[in-house]
């Protein structure tokens, strides 16, 4: 309960409780979400707003065997009931098809060493088009010289070919969280742009929850967004004579 307290006082409004399985180190299963009112009688109001925080639930599945993938392409019950399902390849194999074919909302990236695959543009950019991003893992660039190298060079590598679209994740210690705006500026030394930068503390943590979303209804979600209108737009709308007495 320590992480959320930190986490709602910098200023997150929406916080991931995440559930990890790694099939390498024994036998799991996939059990039923943990429900946000089992930790806390009343969600505590986000900095700064007179607003709730909002409680998801996610569920990381860490692959090294395409047999792991079978449990993804299964219609488990306890599946559905997680907000967010990540898929954590670990070769390059797994990798493609956690892009091209996985009934996902993230792909997990570990930057925190050399990879053993490059990444390459078909999968990325048919992951993009299935309304897919990728995740990486920011604490170790602060805390270690040697991860912060290997994280910086693997997150430009990535960064060149997804376009922007990635999030960013942290891991369960309070001392190395930071805000929205300190990570979004951690963005600028990944080869983002300042507001893909952004996007990723941001929008595309939203589109994140709204694929999620659509995964688990096997239906559309709509949401719409208001376009700001341009001067010129504006002046095209106003009539010929008011135009005319307003110059005069």
């Amino acid at each position: 309960q320590n992480i959320f307290t930190v986490c709602f006082s910098v200023g997150y409004s929406v916080v991931a409780l995440n559930h990890v399985i790694d099939f390498k180190e024994k036998k799991q299963e996939i059990i039923k979400p943990v429900s946000p009112s089992e930790l806390f009688s009343s969600l505590p109001i986000v900095q700064g707003t007179s607003k709730r925080i909002k409680v998801l639930t996610r569920l990381t599945l860490v692959v090294s065997d395409p047999s792991h993938c079978n449990l993804l392409r299964s219609t488990s019950a306890n599946i559905r009931l997680y907000d967010i399902i990540a898929v954590f390849p670990k070769t390059e194999k797994l990798f493609h098809i956690a892009c091209t074919t996985l009934d996902v909302d993230l792909v997990c990236i570990n930057v925190t060493e050399k990879l053993p695959f490059y990444f390459r543009r078909p999968p990325v950019n048919m992951a993009i088009d299935r309304g897919i991003y990728f995740e990486l893992l920011y604490t170790p660039a602060i805390k270690d010289s040697t991860m912060r190298r290997y994280t910086i060079s693997n997150a430009i590598s990535l960064m060149q070919i997804c376009k922007g679209k990635v999030s960013s994740q942290r891991e369960n210690k309070p001392l190395e969280l930071r805000g929205p705006y300190d990570v979004a500026n951690l963005g600028l030394l990944f080869g983002l742009s300042e507001g893909e930068a952004k996007a990723a503390v941001s929008t595309n943590c939203r589109a994140t929850m709204l694929h999620g979303e659509t995964r688990k209804s096997a239906c559309g979600v709509v949401y719409t967004v208001k376009k700001p209108r341009k001067v010129e737009e504006e002046e095209t709308a106003v009539p010929a004579c008011k135009k005319a007495k307003t110059q005069a």
